[in-house]
């Protein structure tokens, strides 16, 4: 382990982090059960990260990411606007399946969140992640397709991100996946209706 640098460390906690939590939730994710899913000493947590309240910002950023690229690596220029979106959308809800407990993960480290404040700063990170990545989807969409939009990329990604939260939060309770891709069809036909320029 000592030859190990700092970013294979906290590379190696992340993963072991969200394996633990995806799999036994939040509360099971204590410093000492994340050290023992990686295989590492207690004391290469604290070399790595200084808290674990860093971690879990570390972690949200990783499930983000894997959001972002599960929705944007389908989008096909020739299919339009609304096409890359149902792309975008079909890809989400794909990764959504196949990684329920990243997901369940996410919502429950909100509601822990808003109700702790010592992490409401970890909330607040995880719903600006969401934002950013909603943002970076609608812009290259756009760009894709030489498309725009008529309001503000940002009021519409905080929009897109409602939408994909509710539909997220229904799926984990019915895993009805048809009506939720219905869902997203039709979160894609009110972007492009309403705010495509």
């Amino acid at each position: 382990m000592a030859r190990w640098t700092v970013g294979e460390r906290r590379e190696a906690l992340v993963e072991a982090a969200l394996r633990v939590m995806a799999r036994d939730g939040l509360a099971a994710g204590t410093t000492r059960a994340v050290v023992a899913e990686a295989g590492m000493s207690l004391a290469s947590f604290h070399y790595a990260f200084v808290s674990r309240d860093e971690l879990l910002a570390e972690l949200v950023r990783r499930v983000v990411g894997r959001e972002l690229t599960a929705a944007t690596a389908g989008m096909d220029p020739a299919a339009g606007l609304a096409g890359c979106l149902r792309a975008a959308a079909g890809g989400y809800l794909e990764h959504l399946g196949a990684d329920p407990g990243a997901e369940q993960l996410m919502l429950e480290l909100t509601l822990h969140a808003v109700r702790e404040p010592a992490l409401r700063a970890v909330a607040r990170e995880q719903y600006r992640a969401y934002t950013d990545a909603a943002a970076a989807l609608l812009e290259q969409a756009a760009e894709l397709t030489g498309s725009s939009w008529n309001r503000p990329v940002g009021e519409l990604a905080r929009l897109l991100v409602t939408l994909v939260d509710g539909a997220t939060t229904t799926w984990l309770v019915d895993h009805d996946t048809e009506a939720t891709r219905r869902t997203l069809e039709a979160a894609v036909e009110l972007l492009v209706g309403r705010y495509a320029a």
